[in-house]
């Protein structure tokens, strides 16, 4: 026998009995069966739902997944977060703070700045997390650098991360010279080669931003052998002063406090400049070192012709990654297009207003942000690392300074 109770029962209330019913308690009243729907009616909830699946389709789905918030070309209420994957106080760290405090003001909407420090394994470790787990409209940022460049670029196991996974939004180059010690009988590049003892060049690590040193002594050709392990540049040029060290190279920024003293008092000579790729990429003097030769002139003079095969193909391919193009502002490839061309012309906004430019002197170094329409093209010709240029380093590492990359 069918009941006919309401399915509104009172809860612990069974529709079959009313043992145990409190005293007074009215017995339920009887409610009708509800009307059964219509052919009609069923006919018409299906095709709505048909109708609502066909607009789901036809949209992309956007009914049931809406645009980023950050497509609107408005980023208030918006975090950029900046993902540093270095310790604070670094000049990445910052390079990273002084950048998201300016562009946050150029952005549309005036979004807030949120720096995050996930510091551990020269970088890789939060590169990693970035990669695996970032946000894909635009809020989360990776700040990008030689220190996660480079272990990239020689395939190591810990590295989960590519950077033809990701997409520029600004990039920021620096500079750099290699100088020697003038009593070890150094007054031109000419005395790199053909010595009775061979020159000693201080380093940090092999497998950091030292590599593109490396190479370019390879590809000179140099008589020079290396001891690592100092804890900074800083540490290189007071061993060379000393006496104990007699090649050094010094980035943009340390150049006025580190080198050009010991230069001007004749106890040290300045040899050759990393120099720039220019959008041709071809090696060109770098602007803040206008009268030093780079490393492929340097090339010139002492071998008569200009340098070409693997090992140059290898410095110019460095050079880029590590100089050119050593600091950045990267998202994830899947960003929707028009959150990323906010975050990119509100880049080349800041990168050209002369107040900033001032401001950014020091900071900088004289080298401009650059965040044009055509930067994810050359920094992406930049970033493809080909197998032979890997293989090339790899080797040279474990040869010359036994180094086997894991």
């Amino acid at each position: 026998m069918t009941s006919n109770k309401s399915s509104l029962e009172p809860p612990g209330l069974s529709p079959e009995s009313t043992t145990g019913q409190a005293f007074g308690q009215a017995e339920p009243t009887e409610q009708p069966d509800p009307p059964k729907h219509s052919r009609r009616t069923i006919l018409a909830a299906v095709g709505a739902f048909a109708l609502l699946g066909t607009a789901t389709t036809v949209l992309g789905g956007s009914l049931l997944n809406p645009p980023s918030s950050t497509e609107d070309g408005d980023f208030s209420g918006e975090t950029l977060e900046f993902l540093i994957p270095l310790a604070s106080g670094g000049g990445t760290d910052t390079w990273a703070r002084f950048i998201g405090t300016e562009l946050t003001n150029y952005v549309p909407g005036r979004p807030g700045f949120a720096p995050v420090n996930e510091a551990g394994g020269e970088g890789i470790l939060g590169t990693n997390r970035f990669a695996r787990s970032a946000k894909t409209d635009g809020t989360e940022i990776l700040v990008g650098t030689a220190s996660t460049v480079v272990p990239w670029v020689l395939g190591r196991s810990a590295v989960k991360y590519s950077f033809e996974d990701l997409k520029p939004v600004v990039v920021n180059g620096t500079g750099g010279v290699i100088y020697a010690r003038a009593e070890a009988g150094v007054a031109g590049v000419q005395d790199l080669i053909n010595r009775d003892r061979p020159l000693e060049f201080g380093g940090i690590s092999a497998t950091g931003l030292d590599i593109t040193t490396l190479v370019a002594f390879d590809l000179l050709e140099a008589d020079v052998t290396s001891t690592f392990g100092f804890e900074g540049r800083g540490p290189v040029n007071l061993a060379l002063q000393r006496g104990e060290i007699d090649l050094d190279y010094q980035t943009t920024s340390a150049y006025g406090s580190a080198v050009a003293g010991i230069v001007k008092e004749g106890k040290a000579v300045v040899l050759m400049s990393f120099g720039q790729l220019n959008d041709a990429g071809d090696v060109v003097r770098d602007p803040n070192f206008p009268d030093v030769p780079t490393v492929a002139e340097a090339y010139e003079t002492l071998h008569g012709k200009k340098p070409s095969g693997e090992k140059f193909e290898a410095y110019k391919t460095l050079l880029g990654l590590t100089y050119t193009y050593q600091k950045g502002l990267w998202v994830p490839e899947e960003t929707p297009g028009k959150a990323y061309e906010l975050l990119r012309q509100s880049s080349e906004k800041l990168g050209t207003d002369p107040a900033f430019q001032e401001k950014a002197s020091k900071v900088l170094g004289g080298y401009p942000l650059v965040a044009d329409t055509g930067v994810a093209d050359r920094v992406r010709d930049a970033y493809t690392v080909s197998s032979s240029v890997r293989s090339y380093v790899t080797g040279l590492l474990a040869s010359k300074y036994n180094i086997h990359v894991e």
